[in-house]
């Protein structure tokens, strides 16, 4: 089948002949038909297969078809590289037409993003929390909302946004279609769609998500204090030319990122504790080549999309298997091929048990050929566990007693103190400080 066959509007078809695509990839092929004809829609599509297109093509062509100088159109999900993915996608499919679209996120200020209500952009792509805060003032309403999209449902629910999720529906007119799409298909996301979906046409619905088929998987057994030395090994010896670098925690993020670029290879790292401003420069740099390692938390699992990335490495185990899915998903996408390391410590083995029981299968173990397993390692990327908890501790318990030290002096005679005390006295509700506002970083 080509996207010709489609029967999508002929200045699409020019928009994806400019982007290379010629064949539609098994979810595109599925859902659109079912789209255009106005149906709603539950499909059940891996990260990596094609899903993005798959319902920007039938809104883009009915907006087309309609213009109304509103917006029509409403997408939701889970994280600010996502709904910037989204965008980028509908500009680029768009470019022979008139069309706009819009990204809100948190984290930046809202002023642009009220504009962007205010001007009536034809498709909004944004996080729910965000999208609450926006929809405290009159501009926001979305009166002219005919179609909705969930993006990575399931993420949504991972990250707690459900409830924000029910507030946003609330906030915005019943759409004439609902386009849903999730990975997997957990109790309450099912429950969401009962709820939102009327008669959907189900496509592709799967219960256990699988890597794209063109992604081969290897798991490298290695001590845990020696994984920064392995990654190092694997870029300095061409195993690997680039790389998207997964990490459990932020704190990780960072020192993996310092002993990289210690050994001469360029890198950098996106996280929630980034700004937008920095995220969307290593991403970029990334992209563009100027950095070899790109290392990320998950929240950044489901919003990277790189063109022909060829390797992805697991350097710590994800606790949750179906994030494993989506981490690995960032290669190998729309029928490409791709790698996916995974660095694994004895502790993380049970880890690896619930991943490879949701793959349904053994993933194969590698070695590195004269690499030193028994080395000790340059320097540890994480204070020991129970090491920060005393240290946690002692910070705590030095509060409390700075803090009984502190209430023991004001309820004494008031000597040495006073002169604080009368600032306090004499300036009134004026000396308060108004707790701050801001949007939320979502």
């Amino acid at each position: 089948m080509a996207f010709s066959t489609l029967e999508l509007h002929p200045n699409l078809i020019r928009g994806i002949d400019d982007l290379g695509f010629t064949t539609p990839t098994p979810i595109q092929s599925e859902a659109i038909p079912h789209a255009l004809v106005g149906r709603d829609l539950l499909a059940c599509a891996a990260t990596g297969s094609g899903k993005t297109a798959a319902f920007l093509l039938p809104i883009l062509h009915k907006l087309i078809a309609e213009p109304r100088g509103t917006t029509r159109a409403l997408v939701m999900a889970p994280t600010r590289e996502l709904a910037l993915q989204i965008v980028d996608d509908f500009k680029a499919l768009a470019r022979h037409t008139d069309l706009s679209a819009a990204a809100i996120y948190g984290g930046v200020g809202m002023k642009p993003q009220e504009q962007a209500f205010r001007r009536g952009v034809d498709l909004i792509a944004a996080t729910p929390g965000r999208l609450l805060d926006h929809f405290q003032y009159g501009y926001a309403k979305l009166p002219g909302l005919e179609y909705l999209v969930l993006d990575e449902a399931d993420r949504m629910l991972d990250m707690g946004f459900l409830p924000d999720i029910r507030r946003v529906l609330k906030h915005v007119p019943r759409p004439k279609q609902t386009l849903f799409f999730s990975a997997t298909m957990p109790p309450p996301i099912e429950q969401l769609t009962r709820e939102l979906l009327r008669d959907p046409a189900k496509v592709a619905l799967q219960r256990k998500a699988a890597p794209a088929a063109g992604v081969t998987q290897a798991i490298y057994p290695v001590p845990a204090a020696l994984k920064g030395a392995l990654l190092v090994e694997l870029l300095q010896r061409g195993v690997m030319e680039d790389a998207l670098v997964f990490t459990r925690t932020k704190h990780r993020a960072n020192r993996l990122t310092k002993l990289l670029d210690r050994h001469g290879i360029a890198a950098e790292r996106i996280h929630g504790n980034r700004s937008q401003a920095q995220r969307t420069k290593a991403l970029d740099g990334f992209k563009e080549g100027r950095y070899r390692v790109l290392v990320a938390t998950d929240i950044a699992a489901r919003g990277i999309d790189v063109e022909a990335l060829g390797h992805v490495v697991n350097f710590d185990l994800p606790e949750v298997p179906e994030d494993y899915i989506h981490r690995v998903g960032r290669t190998g996408r729309a029928a490409e091929t791709g790698d996916a390391f995974s660095l694994v410590s004895p502790d993380e083995e049970s880890d690896l048990a619930r991943i490879e029981r949701v793959v349904g299968s053994r993933i194969p173990r590698v070695t590195l050929d004269d690499f030193a397993y028994e080395a000790a390692p340059e320097e540890a990327l994480e204070v020991p566990r129970g090491q920060r908890i005393a240290e946690i501790r002692a910070r705590k318990a030095g509060d409390r007693a700075r803090a009984a030290a502190k209430k023991t002096g004001f309820g004494g005679s008031g000597q040495g103190n006073g002169g604080e005390s009368s600032r306090s006295s004499s300036g009134g509700s004026g000396g308060r400080r108004r707790r701050g506002g801001g949007g939320r970083g979502r």
